[in-house]
């Protein structure tokens, strides 16, 4: 149980808080509050365990975690398909990661709660207009008036009931035979013979084929089996906006634990990782697996403070850091902090995000991520953790399941004049569904290698 009396669901409210909007109506704010306490829970506290428990895996060398989804998830965009697709291709990835590296695979989706975004400025400017960013749906709206752009409280209650029916789909996909494994790897097979680089992955594909044939003939078919044909899958989200975070938390009855009941995993953005910040004091009094981003800011004592704060009991499986430093500021950034946690024994998972330091403007001013960047990026974050001896837990990438061009590069060779056919997001630029898994194949054939010569192996194929 926690011990830490200090910490009180409220306690966050007495310290300094960044990116929180400014709510017009405090007590049209209050009444929102207090309508989400009595809504049933999202997520449940035995989920939240369970996930734990996989992750403890993962931190010590025993699992890999795979977490992807929108950057901002948009209210408008609230449709089966639109979810179906996305957790698609996190299937399709997690089976080629988990053929790549012999071992279980964390699935967690920046999905059903995903709805509140960090800015790098609290206004935007448009031809002399100056109005609040947009902070996401769940805060405010896109549209560039007075009225989108005030925050309304109101907004968190239409998110509490979206992300309550796409988890109750989410379930139903994950439990109800659309995760067949069988199904899944023949999606991949499809994706290959598409693919510009066919030959490259095809030898992979295979293998898994004729891996599940041989499970097959020794009798573990999708009827016999349950793990062949369910699969257990997390929602996650960045706890950035925390009176509707206060709101879902829940004491479980088994423990008497607190519990974020918004998300099974939450984290800390790089923004918001003040020691004596409000995010890490309310985060600090969950039970749930929680994670932190670290930026190329983070400086070693600073974090093995905020690891010693988030994880007192030094308990593996709660902490994740998710390493964002960017390709260019990998190599330099990321080996002080990494051989800082090893020598001084802290239990935690590591994973990267090759995204948010690889953002770029176009020359018709659209954001935009280079495909080679996110794999160099990749490449330094398995190689730093080989040199170091330490284990390179997973990756965290903003993608979708639909085929938008928002990232150049790939095996389709996207270019800045392609972004505009399906430029969609609101927020930051996503790989598409076919940049998602090639990623997850170039990343699963150097996971394949380093397990058969090494960890001191190449973590991805030459490009």
């Amino acid at each position: 149980m926690t011990t830490d009396t200090a910490w009180t669901q409220t306690s966050w409210r007495a310290r300094p808080i960044r990116q929180a909007p400014t709510y017009p109506d405090p007590a049209a704010l209050a009444a929102v509050e207090s309508r989400l306490r009595t809504y049933p829970p999202l997520v449940f506290a035995g989920e939240a365990r369970r996930l734990k428990a996989n992750l403890r895996l993962a931190a010590e060398g025993r699992g890999f975690v795979l977490l992807g989804g929108d950057c901002a998830e948009s209210y408008g965009d609230f449709t089966a398909n639109i979810l179906r697709d996305t957790f698609r291709v996190l299937l399709q990835m997690a089976v080629v990661l988990t053929f790549g590296a012999s071992l279980p695979v964390v699935k967690m989706g920046r999905m059903a709660g995903q709805f509140a975004k960090p800015r790098s400025s609290d206004t935007e400017t448009r031809d002399g207009v100056t109005l609040p960013s947009y902070r996401g749906d769940i805060i405010n709206g896109p549209e560039f008036t007075p009225a989108s752009r005030t925050p309304d409280p109101a907004r968190m209650e239409l998110g509490y009931f979206q992300s309550a029916a796409k988890l109750n789909l989410l379930r139903a996909f994950a439990s109800g035979g659309y995760a067949d494994l069988h199904e899944v790897n023949r999606w991949n097979l499809g994706f290959v013979e598409r693919s510009p680089l066919a030959d490259r992955y095809r030898d992979l594909a295979a293998r898994i084929d004729e891996t599940l044939a041989f499970m097959s003939a020794c009798g573990m078919t999708s009827a016999t089996t349950r793990d062949l044909r369910e699969t257990d899958f997390y929602v996650a989200h960045e706890a950035l906006l925390l009176p509707y975070e206060q709101a879902l938390t829940r004491i479980d009855s088994t423990t008497g634990d607190w519990y974020g009941c918004s998300a099974h995993f939450l984290w800390i953005g790089d923004r918001t990782r003040q020691l004596d910040g409000a995010h890490v004091e309310f985060l600090s009094g969950l039970r749930n697996p929680i994670g932190m981003k670290v930026g190329p800011s983070q400086e070693a004592d600073d974090l093995l403070r905020l690891i010693d704060r988030l994880n007192p009991a030094n308990e593996p499986g709660r902490l994740t850091l998710i390493a964002r430093m960017g390709a260019d500021k990998i190599a330099a950034k990321l080996p002080p902090l990494v051989r800082a946690v090893e020598r001084e024994g802290r239990k935690v998972v590591w994973i990267t995000d090759p995204m948010h330091g690889n953002t770029i403007s176009t020359t018709a001013n659209l954001k935009t991520r280079s495909f080679d960047a996110i794999l160099s990026e990749v490449q330094g974050f398995f190689d730093i953790h080989a040199a170091e001896g330490s284990w390179a837990g997973g990756v965290h990438v903003e993608m979708t399941g639909q085929n938008v061009t928002e990232c150049v590069g790939g095996a389709h060779r996207l270019t800045e004049a392609d972004l505009g056919t399906r430029y969609e997001t609101f927020c930051d630029p996503r790989l598409n569904a076919e940049q998602s898994l090639e990623l997850a194949f170039l990343v699963a054939a150097g996971l394949k290698r380093r397990r058969e010569v090494g960890r001191s192996a190449p973590a991805l194929a030459a490009q």
